[in-house]
C-alpha cells in the first residue's frame, strides 16, 4: 500500500499581483518580489517571483502536511492562451 501524499497550500496572490504590474521591457533574471515562508503557508523556503524570457516565473519548495514529512518543489508559470480575456 502507498504511502499517503500529504497536501500542501500556498497564496497565489503575489503572483497574480505581479502579473498586473505589466512587466514586458525588464531585464531576464529580474526579482519581481519575494514571499517569505510563514504560518500561513506551506513555504519551506524563501520564494522568488522572477521575470525570466518574457515570462512570469515561481519557484516553491513546500513542506507537506499531514504526513510524516516530505517537500514538493513545483514552478508557477503564466502562459496567455490566445483568445481568452487574460489578467
Amino acid at each position: 500500500m502507498d504511502d499517503k501524499m500529504g497536501d500542501a497550500e500556498f497564496d497565489i496572490g503575489p503572483f497574480v499581483e505581479a502579473l498586473r504590474m505589466r512587466l514586458a521591457g525588464l531585464p531576464s533574471g529580474t526579482i519581481i518580489t519575494k514571499v517569505q515562508p510563514s504560518r500561513q503557508n506551506c513555504l519551506s523556503e524563501e520564494s522568488s517571483i522572477i521575470w525570466s524570457d518574457g515570462k512570469l516565473i515561481q519557484n516553491l519548495c513546500l513542506r507537506l502536511k499531514n504526513v510524516e514529512s516530505g517537500e514538493v518543489e513545483l514552478q508557477l508559470e503564466w502562459v496567455n492562451i490566445p483568445g481568452s480575456r487574460g489578467i
